[in-house]
Parts: structure tokens; C-alpha cells; sequence
């Protein structure tokens, strides 16, 4: 396996972001129509938190069951700062996958926001670390 591969080889570029008036059923959308499980709050380039689906699920799980078309009512009554995580840890473009795999292995989450100069430049998950390992067999 190569050495000091920094994860802006492995990293998503093309990122879908939300701005902090965002709708928690928008956002929601966003995960279904795009098959992701993570989305970047920012203010232009300028990271601000990070939302996941499963923070979203946690809103609503109780209802899915005895009112599934209520459920984007729920999430609306959310506020998007209220449910997703500030000042989230990141990384820079040239930290090592190895140093990734580390923080993501010791945290409890699986994505991390690449940020350069303060702004945002792209996102890295535990699936493009997986496809990263399937490349090197």
C-alpha cells in the first residue's frame, strides 16, 4: 500500500452544500435525490457544520411508523442549526489517508470536510476510504 497519500487523491470535489436557512425536508430531499449520506452547511465557501442523513432520521424515526406523510412537517419544525454538528473536525487536503483513517476510526462519524485557506474544498467518507482500499487489492 503506498505510503503518505495525501486524501485529496480520494476526496469529493464536487460537492453538494446548504446554506444555514435551509429546510431540514429540503435537505432530506437532497440525500434521497443525490444517494449521499452527507451534506456541508456553509456560508458561500465558508464551512459552517456538517449534516448527515442519520442526523435527520433521528428527528423523525419515532414518527415513520404511525405517520410517515407528517414526516417532513417534523423535520421542519427543526431548525438547521439545532441538528447539525458545529465546527465539525477537518482536514486539509494534504493530511494523509492513514491520519483520516485514524480520526474516523476514533470519532463516532464518517465523513470529514477538507478545508484549504478556510474554505471549504471537498468532503471525504468512510465509503471513498473503502473504494481507496478495493484499488490497492
Amino acid at each position: 500500500m503506498k505510503q503518505r497519500v495525501p486524501v485529496s487523491e480520494i476526496m469529493a470535489k464536487k460537492l453538494i452544500t446548504v446554506p444555514s436557512t435551509s429546510k431540514i425536508s429540503e435537505i432530506y430531499q437532497l440525500f434521497i435525490d443525490h444517494n449521499i449520506r452527507h451534506i456541508p452547511v456553509t456560508d458561500g465557501t465558508h464551512l459552517l457544520g456538517i449534516i448527515s442523513k442519520n442526523d435527520i432520521l433521528k428527528i423523525g424515526y419515532s414518527f415513520l411508523e404511525t405517520n410517515p406523510e407528517a414526516i417532513y412537517a417534523i423535520y421542519d419544525s427543526y431548525n438547521l442549526q439545532d441538528v447539525m454538528v458545529k465546527k465539525p473536525i477537518v482536514v486539509s487536503p494534504t493530511t494523509s489517508i492513514k491520519e483520516v483513517v485514524e480520526l474516523l476510526t476514533k470519532e463516532s462519524f464518517h465523513s470529514l470536510p477538507v478545508v484549504e485557506e478556510g474554505n471549504l474544498v471537498g468532503i471525504v467518507t468512510s465509503t471513498d476510504l473503502l473504494k481507496y482500499l478495493l484499488q490497492q487489492y
